[in-house]
């Protein structure tokens, strides 16, 4: 098969009418690339699983383009959904709702909920609107780290998806916040740019009201994610970072450093790829800095953030990628 990348805006017809035709497209959003298929056809559906060599019992996310179109996807919607609809779609926040009789098994793995989301992200709304709602996981291949550019996807899925939309660099840089509606109380199951303390005006909880948000205790541990193919920690400091990189270095192996640049003093003439200055900075770049790392390293070693907010979505992120390994 012949992958071809096409600037979004030009290849819009050509993704409409692959998506019509039962085929795969990759499409940009603000968060990661997606990997995109009528939720509603379910041969369709199982290419996306074929495509990344992700595990069917793995559920997908399914994309709209009007907040209208959850009524097709789900049933039973809460009020709350169409509150936290007026904040935050379009943008980085997925909802777990009870699963209507149109979406076929393999998009939820046989359960009864169904994950739903609306881009931020123009063309993909629009892919969408002129054909169906879109089942889309992360379009790289399983367990690698997901991508945020057009290139991330090519080098991971070339020759396995007819069509990628490029829409440039992703904004957000990681995955939505996944937020289950389903369980009596308000569980995040996957944190994201949108936080715990964004959600809890919307959600009745305030302090002292004794209501709280739930957390999953291992969100998306059932299969790793995110993973470089060099070997990858997590630094405690950026002092242990550099004592760690020049014994690698003495050992002749090939370290390098994913730290902002509030810590270049202390890090010197080390080897390093910058992940900004902030949060959001360190957020938007991470993926793709450790998508350049393992390409000319043997070992990558990466800030630790603290904090809760989007500096502990960030770092969800980063364990799982380094399987929890600290230097």
């Amino acid at each position: 098969m012949i992958t071809r990348i096409i600037n979004a805006k030009e290849g819009l017809d050509d993704a409409v009418s692959l998506i019509k035709n039962g085929e795969l497209v990759v499409f940009p959003t603000e968060t990661v690339y997606g990997l995109g298929a009528n939720a509603y056809d379910a041969a369709a559906v199982k290419k996306i699983f074929e495509a990344k060599g992700r595990p069917q019992d793995n559920p997908l996310i399914v994309h709209i383009s009007r907040v209208e179109e959850v009524r097709e996807i789900a049933r039973d919607i809460p009020e709350v959904f169409y509150t936290l609809a007026e904040r935050f779609m379009p943008g980085a926040l997925t909802v777990v709702l009870p699963r209507s009789e149109r979406i076929p098994d393999i998009v939820t793995a046989g359960g009864d909920t169904v994950a739903v989301r609306m881009p931020d992200n123009a063309f993909a709304r629009e892919l969408i609107a002129r054909s169906f709602p879109l089942a889309a996981p992360s379009a790289n291949r399983s367990k690698h780290v997901s991508p945020t550019s057009a290139k991330h996807v090519y080098d991971d899925l070339k020759g396995k998806v007819p069509l990628i939309l490029d829409g440039g660099e992703c904004g957000v840089g990681i995955e939505s916040t996944v937020l289950d509606l389903t369980s009596g109380s308000p569980v995040i199951l996957r944190p994201g740019a949108v936080t715990a303390e964004m959600l809890a005006p919307y959600l009745g909880v305030a302090p002292g009201s004794g209501k709280v948000i739930g957390t999953a205790k291992s969100p998306g541990m059932k299969y790793e994610h995110y993973a470089p193919t060099a070997e990858a920690y997590a630094a405690l400091s950026a002092e242990s970072a550099a004592a760690f990189y020049d014994r690698c270095a003495a050992e002749g192996r090939r370290p390098v450093l994913l730290f902002r640049d509030i810590h270049a003093d202390v890090l010197g003439e080390r080897e390093r790829i910058s992940l900004g200055v902030s949060v959001e900075d360190f957020m938007h770049s991470v993926y793709s800095a450790l998508r350049t790392a393992e390409k000319d390293h043997d070992v990558i070693v990466v800030e630790t953030l603290t904090g809760e907010g989007r500096a502990a979505s960030v770092m969800n992120r980063v364990m799982k990628a380094v399987g929890g390994k600290t230097v």
